[in-house]
């Protein structure tokens, strides 16, 4: 079986048409039509439904066509990191990152590391998911929060510190909490995806404080909060880097401000296993110390 035929056949079904697929490939439609009538002689079943109108994959063709994909990402990524075995950073490099923060803070910083490093390609995963580096295939992930896994090797970049913020008109209308125990009179906007978030923890003179907090909108998205405290909705405890800039314009205001919440490491983590691929430790050395810079200019 020719690598040829595994790509001609998948572009074939992203395509829909032999005609758009031998035209990706250099060659001709005919040329094209017997390559995949080879291989599905070779496999001894229909991969492609024909038509006047479109190529549609049979169940048989779909299921191959899943692992055709995998086949020739899998290839990919091995010329990549053969590429990158070279003297120089270079090849593709896949980093997993939550949303905002991989939207506000990341994003910035990697225009000026792929100028630096033009022969690396970044594909950027943004999304609040946990991804498993190994099975996801991924090289580098940015985390926020506590680590479990023991296999990964981490490198803080920050601290996020929650802020304990509302919007000015809501302030006006139910009054500023002076001491955490105040929050037991106001709406508080919590974060779905962390059970603890039902509770907040503050730091006082007098020790920590656990403050359960009741609100009628619950979230499962930091930026989703944001809003939510920006359009008066109630109070909510959101980490810095995605309202430091509001608190910093007036659209909220920072309240509780003497009383610390838990801070939570931010980290880039990768496999272990031997001295990093150059990408990955150009990556991780420059981005990293770039993060570090901006998140500890938030506060400053």
């Amino acid at each position: 079986m020719e690598m040829l035929d595994l790509q001609l056949f998948a572009s074939v079904v992203e395509q829909r048409s032999f005609s758009a697929a031998a035209r990706m490939h250099a060659t001709t439609t005919s040329a094209a039509s017997k390559r995949i009538a080879r291989l599905e002689s070779r496999l001894g079943v229909r991969l492609l439904e024909r038509s006047t109108r479109r190529v549609l994959p049979t169940d048989v063709g779909a299921s191959f066509y899943a692992r055709a994909t995998r086949i020739l990402s899998d290839l990919g990524e091995a010329e990549s990191e053969i590429a990158s075995l070279g003297n120089l950073p270079r090849g593709t490099l896949r980093v997993s990152a939550p949303l905002l923060l991989g939207e506000r803070h990341l994003v910035p910083i990697l225009v000026g590391f792929l100028r630096t490093y033009p022969e690396i390609r970044v594909e950027l995963a943004l999304g609040d998911t946990f991804v498993n580096l190994l099975a996801d295939r991924f090289d580098v992930a940015l985390r926020v929060g506590s680590l479990a896994d023991s296999s990964l090797v981490r490198v803080k970049v920050g601290v996020a510190h929650g802020m304990v913020v509302a919007s000015p008109a809501y302030l006006a209308r139910a009054g500023t909490p002076e001491v955490p125990r105040d929050l037991s009179r106001h709406v508080c906007l919590r974060y779905a995806n962390i059970p603890a978030a039902q509770e907040w923890r503050f730091r006082g003179k007098r020790g920590t404080t656990t403050i359960p907090v009741v609100g009628n909108l619950t979230i499962n998205h930091g930026g989703g909060l944001r809003e939510a405290a920006l359009a008066g909705a109630g109070i909510a405890r959101i980490p810095d880097f995605l309202v430091a800039d509001a608190v910093a314009s007036g659209e909220l205001v920072e309240v509780l401000a003497d009383f610390a919440t838990e801070p939570t490491g931010i980290h880039l983590v990768h496999l272990a296993g031997g001295r990093p691929l150059p990408k990955v430790e150009a990556f991780v050395n420059e981005v990293g110390s770039a993060l570090r810079s901006r998140l500890r200019s938030l506060r400053t």
